[in-house]
């Protein structure tokens, strides 16, 4: 089987035995959805074919029904908002996102955004560079690959790529430095903040084999490269950040942010994570009348988990649901851009200038559903739904690491465990249509 059929590197070096275990039992679970599935093998190739290839990875019509979880895979409600493998969306070629099956057409397009991207190319041949020959082996993959798709927000998932554990001081920094050159200030700090919590969380239960800071992986998609498409991917508990770079252009979904707990005392110092979204959803249900409140609350209840496009769930169908944009007055559009300004606003503001561009152009086609309470302290659910953006804020039940806070596992959600992410409707997560457009419009891959 070819990279693209399984994800995993064409060549590799030898690795350790735990290493080999890890990479062989991936292979086998993807070898496993995609005969299952009958999904396309997409091989390496140039030209005409490489467009052929890649339009069979990025068209057609979506299924909505998921395969079966393998036995002892997670379990979790659609939208594998647990982060398992239990929804193997996996085994269905990319489409991405849509409100009934079918994709819109022209929401995106190959052209000059004018964000300057040299500065992350710079840091990840910086990066590549630090890496044993070993090391980028079993880290690159080719910018077709699904090693895209296959990311978990949860701890026990097997990864690929160089964990932060497996790698010395200096290559770490160089790996801040690729974050540093994405991400803004707030952006490194909530990426910082996740894995501080979870380094403490595991310690508070005694388990830090599990929880830790440094089980966090990453990989590159493609050659960094200033004229040809490229990413990288940095993946682990809470935490996942896919970033694609095509020219001057960046999609940065999807994108998951989360921690259990959102708040700790740590070395003396409060560190907090994840405020900025559940303050911007409470500001903007706060903000309607009761009229608007009524149509956009589908539940003064909220669940245990709500999330509908999680891990695993790239091909989800879910209908514009709650409160049309076009209903909000002036100050609530702004209170709502408030919520997807909370995400978009962990890029560097040149690219989240162009992406709340693209979310304003579309705001009175944007819908806000909400589940649970609308007190300051309330666990709630929002999701902001429109053609190019969807935003999931998912006050969840205490988890695992409910002991580092005094909890008890399976109780009422809270906002002490938040998850939350933000995607690309409509196939541009992961920067697709792009690579899709890139691949039939340039002459040089005709």
């Amino acid at each position: 089987m070819t990279e693209l059929e399984t994800g995993v590197p064409t060549a590799r070096e030898p690795q350790s035995e735990a290493g080999h275990r890890t990479h062989a039992s991936r292979r086998n679970f993807m070898r496993k959805v995609f005969f299952a599935s009958g999904a396309t093998a997409v091989a390496t190739m140039g030209g005409v074919g490489a467009w052929s290839a890649l339009a069979d990875d990025t068209t057609g019509t979506a299924d909505a029904t998921a395969s079966a979880a393998p036995s002892g895979a997670p379990s979790g409600g659609p939208g594998g908002g647990t982060g398992g493998p239990g929804n193997q969306t996996i085994t269905e070629d990319f489409f991405g996102l849509t409100t009934d099956g079918k994709r819109i057409d022209d929401l995106y397009a190959v052209h000059s955004t004018g964000v300057a991207t040299a500065p992350v190319i710079a840091a990840a041949n910086a990066f590549l560079a630090g890496l044993t020959d070993t090391q980028k082996t079993a880290t690159q993959f080719t910018v077709h690959s699904t090693e895209w798709r296959l990311w978990s927000n949860i701890d026990a998932y097997e990864r690929q790529g160089v964990t932060l554990a497996d790698m010395t001081d200096a290559q770490k920094a160089l790996g801040t430095a690729l974050l540093k050159s994405a991400l803004s200030a707030d952006g490194l700090e909530t990426s910082e903040k996740i894995r501080r919590i979870n380094q403490a969380a595991g310690e508070a239960i005694d388990n830090t084999a599990s929880f830790n800071e440094d089980a966090y992986y990453w990989t590159l998609m493609g050659t960094p490269s200033a004229t040809e498409p490229w990413g990288f991917q940095f993946d682990g508990h809470h935490l996942v950040i896919n970033y694609f770079v095509l020219g001057d252009q960046v999609v940065m979904s999807p994108c998951f942010w989360g921690s259990e707990p959102t708040s700790m005392e740590i070395d003396g110092e409060t560190v907090t994570v994840c405020h900025e979204e559940v303050v911007a959803g409470l500001a903007f249900i706060n903000s309607l009348t009761a009229a608007q409140q009524s149509v956009a609350i589908e539940s003064s209840t909220k669940s245990n988990e709500s999330m509908k496009a999680g891990a695993f769930s790239d091909n989800s169908v879910q209908a514009y649901t709650g409160l049309r944009g076009n209903k909000l007055t002036a100050l609530q559009k702004t209170k709502l851009l408030g919520i997807v300004e909370a995400f978009v606003g962990r890029a560097k503001a040149d690219v989240a200038r162009v992406r709340m561009a693209e979310v304003r152009k579309h705001l009175d086609d944007t819908y806000v559903t909400w589940a649970g309470g609308i007190a300051d302290d309330s666990a709630f659910y929002v999701r902001v739904h429109s053609p190019v953006v969807w935003v999931e804020v998912d006050c969840q039940a205490p988890g695992p690491l409910a002991g580092a806070y005094g909890a008890t596992q399976g109780s009422g959600a809270t906002q002490k465990h938040v998850h939350s992410i933000i995607r690309t409707p409509n196939g541009n997560d992961y920067g697709k249509e792009l690579l899709r457009q890139h691949y039939l419009t340039s002459p040089h891959h005709q």
